[in-house]
């Protein structure tokens, strides 16, 4: 992680990696955590505090973030293209600091839901504003880098706040964690405002070299694409038909990437029995090696310039995972097999957030962004919510995982024959009736 931009020009200064980059990623890492500390909390939600919920009902809670999270998906998007990324995401994070904190005052299942529900409305336009925010900062060359430098907050929340989540359970109920975890938003938010800015133009730390670099090598990603008129750029998106095939892909991986991770802690509980501490340590192993399996596929990624083969490879890799994993009943095997799994799930994050820019101009790629992110994250409401119906229906993990096994095949063979090799290429021709004015 020392040198992100191996292969870039030694006389191009290279602040924008040390600047931009901690600062989105810490910001991302609280809300990862506000939104992943309940799978942690679920499996001791019953010993304390009166609230008893089904197997089912854990699904639907962890769930329910999903539905609310597609909210201002392309809102957050389109406000961050057209007013200001920094705004927007500094707004919204006040918001769900507010919405996390009163998660810990719930008295019913139904109040839980609410809660959970706004949590994602308002984290939802998030995800799409900083990836805006990144293409004003890091050219194509170096996008799946950059992305996946900031996404690597997802597997360090889980390395740091899951333990973190188990500690505080060993000496405050699980209403009190919610509410501790939620003031951290709040904090940061200070930070966000004096620290990020929108692009190099408005950033005074940024030399004349640096700002001089970026500025021509996004003009010239852009020159490569064929001319969008603003105008009806969106509804021109809405019929290209790539950008539905990412958001089948998307929707497909989602629920198998949050079927299994909100799902681990309650997996690796049964496996060992273990306290709250145990098992938020336990989480924690298979997330820090899916960081370093995100930093060597996207480096990859970028590197070959294939993006189809670092998300369809991984993906079918974790597949694979799951399904063993149902197979063997060693925990030590299944650990292990678990860790393969978070490894390959986590992995094509940043190669696939770096295939829209590759074919979409910068006048309707936050709204195509965040359609993708916003129709894809629906499968976050499914994965969870499946498992813990199939669970309850069938009283056993096997039919559940093979689902999710089953979607994350399904979106590494869509991948793999429908984004065919250079098929995201910036220079190929694109149908005038599907991206162009």
């Amino acid at each position: 992680m020392s040198n992100p931009v191996a292969g870039a020009s030694a006389a191009i200064p290279q602040k924008r990696w040390v600047y931009v980059i901690p600062v989105a990623a810490i910001m991302y890492m609280l809300a990862y955590l506000d939104r992943n500390n309940v799978a942690v909390i679920l499996p001791f939600i019953d010993q304390d505090g009166g609230m008893t919920l089904s197997v089912a009902d854990k699904g639907l809670v962890t769930g329910i973030f999903f539905v609310g999270y597609m909210v201002l998906q392309i809102p957050g998007a389109v406000l961050a293209q057209k007013w200001s990324a920094k705004k927007t995401v500094l707004i919204l994070m006040i918001l769900w600091g507010l919405a996390a904190i009163s998660c810990g005052l719930v008295n019913t299942r139904g109040q839980f839901l609410v809660a959970r529900f706004f949590l994602g409305v308002f984290e939802g336009g998030v995800w799409p504003a900083v990836l805006v925010l990144l293409a004003s900062w890091f050219p194509l060359k170096e996008r799946a880098r950059a992305n996946a430098l900031w996404m690597a907050c997802l597997p360090i929340s889980s390395v740091i706040m899951a333990p973190l989540s188990g500690i505080l359970l060993d000496f405050f109920s699980w209403r009190a964690v919610l509410m501790i975890e939620g003031v951290p938003p709040l904090v940061w938010a200070v930070v966000w405002w004096f620290a990020m800015s929108d692009n190099p133009a408005q950033a005074r730390w940024v030399s004349a070299a640096e700002r001089a670099h970026v500025e021509s090598a996004l003009a010239e990603d852009e020159a490569a694409k064929p001319y969008v008129n603003p105008k009806g750029g969106y509804r021109r998106a809405l019929r290209n038909s790539r950008v539905w095939l990412l958001i089948l892909i998307y929707f497909c991986w989602m629920s198998g990437f949050y079927g299994f991770s909100l799902w681990l802690p309650t997996v690796l509980k049964e496996l060992t029995g273990g306290s709250p501490t145990l098992v938020g340590w336990l989480t924690a192993i298979p997330f820090g090696l899916a960081l370093g399996s995100m930093i060597m596929v996207s480096r990859w990624s970028d590197t070959r310039q294939d993006r189809r083969l670092a998300v369809a490879v991984p993906l079918l890799v974790g597949a694979g995972a799951l399904v063993a994993g149902q197979f063997v009943h060693t925990p030590a095997a299944n650990i292990v097999l678990l860790c393969v799994a978070a490894m390959a799930i986590y992995a094509p994050y940043g190669p696939f957030w770096a295939i829209p820019a590759e074919f979409l101009r910068i006048e309707v790629l936050a709204f195509s962004m965040g359609l993708i992110n916003a129709l894809g994250n629906l499968g976050g409401f499914l994965g969870p919510y499946a498992v813990g119906y199939l669970k309850e229906a069938t009283g056993s993990d096997l039919i559940g995982y093979l689902f999710l096994a089953g979607l994350l095949a399904l979106a590494a063979l869509v991948t793999l024959r429908a984004l065919r090799t250079g098929a995201t290429a910036p220079s190929e021709p694109v149908a005038t009736d599907s991206v162009t004015s």
